[in-house]
């Protein structure tokens, strides 16, 4: 039993075959994934993905690289946050591989989807790019420890991850743990403690060798843990009990009532 802890099933190149994803997914015994949202202006697709599927959920947020749309303040994200499926708060976060400029309005994005995280309770799921330091502060000066949430895709140093963990945040792990130049990600994987993991696709980007520069899929996350459990001298049972009820604890009204 695996969890795909954040894809994209949205994107044109995954849900233009939604029943045959789904069908893979299920027969890599995948029971779950987190469909996340990158602008507002596409949330109607991803919950819509959540309503016509128990086994999929859904999150509301912008994406720090997204800047010619529809910005966000509080209210329209806690509005958008109490539908039933949505279990989290973004993606968002900071982004300077792609604004090097470091933009001030990035900042401010994420600074309002922490306090609206805050105000509903739900967990943040963080993206982070060339700013690990910028995150840091800026999720400690906002509270980001009381909903907590994930690291996702990471790929920064044990330090970054150490810092995060203090603040009771998830690491998440990608393909790319996978790839033969990541043995430093390899390292943080072994340092997270077991309770603290959680696996994902980012799908459709990052296809975990053997399938890397091919559209991904959440059935590939088994190769993500796969790669995880292999890095720590694990198992895969071990990594897929501890990541699915990692997901779970985390995301709690994801929850089965």
């Amino acid at each position: 039993m695996l969890v795909d802890s954040h894809c994209h099933l949205d994107f044109p190149d995954l849900i233009a075959d939604e029943d045959a994803m789904l069908a893979n997914m299920a027969e890599k015994g995948v029971t779950h994934a987190l469909c996340v949202s990158v602008k507002l202006e596409t949330l109607a697709g991803v919950i819509g993905l959540a309503e016509r599927h128990a086994n999929l959920f859904a999150s509301v947020g912008v994406h720090p690289d997204n800047a010619e749309v529809e910005e966000p303040d509080e209210a329209r994200l806690l509005e958008l946050a109490a539908h039933p499926k949505v279990i989290a708060i973004g993606e968002t976060g900071l982004d300077y591989y792609w604004h090097k400029d470091a933009p001030e309005w990035q900042r401010e994005r994420f600074r309002t989807h922490i306090r609206a995280a805050r105000r509903c309770n739900k967990p943040l799921i963080i993206h982070t790019r060339d700013s690990a330091a910028d995150t840091l502060r800026l999720m400690k000066e906002e509270g980001a420890d009381q909903p907590g949430g994930v690291m996702h895709c990471f790929t920064e140093s044990r330090e970054v991850a150490e810092q995060a963990l203090d603040l009771g945040f998830y690491i998440s792990f990608s393909g790319i743990v996978s790839f033969k130049n990541a043995e430093a990600l390899r390292d943080v994987a072994r340092f997270v403690p077991l309770d603290r993991l959680l696996v994902e696709t980012d799908a459709p980007y990052l296809a975990p060798m053997p399938f890397r520069g091919k559209t991904n899929q959440p059935a590939y996350v088994r190769h993500v843990a796969e790669a995880v459990a292999n890095a720590r001298g694990a198992n895969l049972p071990t990594i897929a009990e501890a990541t699915t009820n990692n997901f779970f604890r985390l995301f709690k009204d994801a929850r089965p009532s």
